[in-house]
């Protein structure tokens, strides 16, 4: 199954994206291209689109509900990182049901992300599988000596100096 932002985009499409205005300043870090933004404050800038009466971001391609894709998908501002896709992380989405239901798409459930998924990498690669689940562990015997394993984003403890 594919990753199901992949066909879905409602969250782009309908909520305004406001952001620290240095998150588009390469002289801060910042690496959301300015030139995709519009001042809204004197803090915060907008992915341009996002503030018309029907918002639409600008990196936003294809169509909602069918195929989908974010041209600046690495450089996407932090409220794009921040909102994520119903359950996919085992945690309800208020803000993903209801751009779903606004672009008449039924919410994501659960049992949508019990197989695995393909998901986009930050590199721009081609798509990895995700499993959210692991039928059953190993036994200790068999993970003697080898690395621990790591679910969802979880970072590998440092290695003792």
């Amino acid at each position: 199954m594919g990753h199901p932002c992949l066909s879905c985009g409602a969250c782009c499409a309908h909520f305004r994206v406001a952001f620290h205005w240095s998150e588009a300043d390469p002289t801060t870090g910042g690496i959301t291209p300015a030139g995709l933004t519009e001042a809204f404050d004197p803090h915060r800038v907008v992915m341009r689109g996002t503030q018309s009466r029907t918002p639409r971001c600008v990196a936003l391609h294809g169509e909602v509900g069918r195929q989908v894709a974010c041209s600046i998908y690495a450089q996407r501002p932090s409220p794009c990182h921040a909102l994520v896709a119903a359950w996919e992380n085992g945690l309800p989405s208020p803000q993903c049901d209801r751009a779903r239901l606004a672009h008449g798409l039924p919410v994501l459930t659960p049992l949508q992300w019990a197989e695995p998924v393909a998901v986009q990498t930050d590199a721009g690669d081609a798509a990895l599988p995700v499993f959210d689940a692991i039928a059953q562990a190993p036994d200790e015997a068999a993970m003697e000596g080898q690395p621990p394993l790591l679910l969802h984003a979880e970072r590998a403890p440092a290695a003792p100096a």
